[in-house]
């Protein structure tokens, strides 16, 4: 693994395969649920220059990616609710990084948004922790990744989003030596 790609992936690469067992799924929303806290210790004592350092050369700031986990976990949970409710739906994709270019993300405060993960993670877990088995096979298509994603899956996902984003921050405090 290179060097830029260490930097882009952290903790690896998202492997749905790896991701099988009730013991992988019951860590997942364990991830998702402490992940507000985990950014919170993360970032908290970081200045408003040190937030706003990209975590690699052409990568977003920190600021940008506590933004950006927000939003993405925003519509995680919007999508996991239309999958739940509907017949094999079609969900809308949406342009990430132009989102992260947007005036708020810019001038709201990451306290906001830390707030509103934690509130979201809250409502999400409890969701998730509500699903039975037949439920976690329900599922919806991505049309801009051209497949098909059933719930459980989607709950390794976005726990592996979340951990990545947290290792972009933390990596880039251990490399400053913050």
């Amino acid at each position: 693994m290179t060097e830029l790609e260490h930097l882009k992936y952290p903790i690896g690469k998202f492997n749905a395969k790896a991701f099988s067992s009730d013991t992988d799924l019951n860590q997942a929303i364990e991830d998702i649920a402490g992940l507000p806290v985990e950014f919170e210790k993360a970032i908290n004592s970081l200045s408003n220059e040190q937030l706003d350092t990209p975590y690699r050369p052409g990568g977003w700031t920190i600021k940008q990616l506590v933004h950006h986990v927000v939003d993405s976990h925003i519509n995680a949970y919007v999508r996991m609710k239309i999958a739940l409710t509907e017949k094999d739906p079609t969900i809308r994709p949406y342009e990430e990084g132009e989102w992260a270019k947007l005036e708020d993300t810019a001038t709201t405060p990451v306290k906001i948004s830390l707030d509103m993960l934690s509130l979201l993670h809250k409502r999400w877990v409890n969701l998730i922790r509500s699903l039975d088995s037949t439920q976690l096979t329900k599922k919806y298509y991505h049309p801009g990744d051209k497949e098909w994603v059933n719930l459980k899956t989607m709950i390794g996902m976005y726990a592996w989003h979340g951990n990545h984003h947290l290792a972009h921050v933390t990596e880039l405090i251990k490399r400053e030596g913050w």
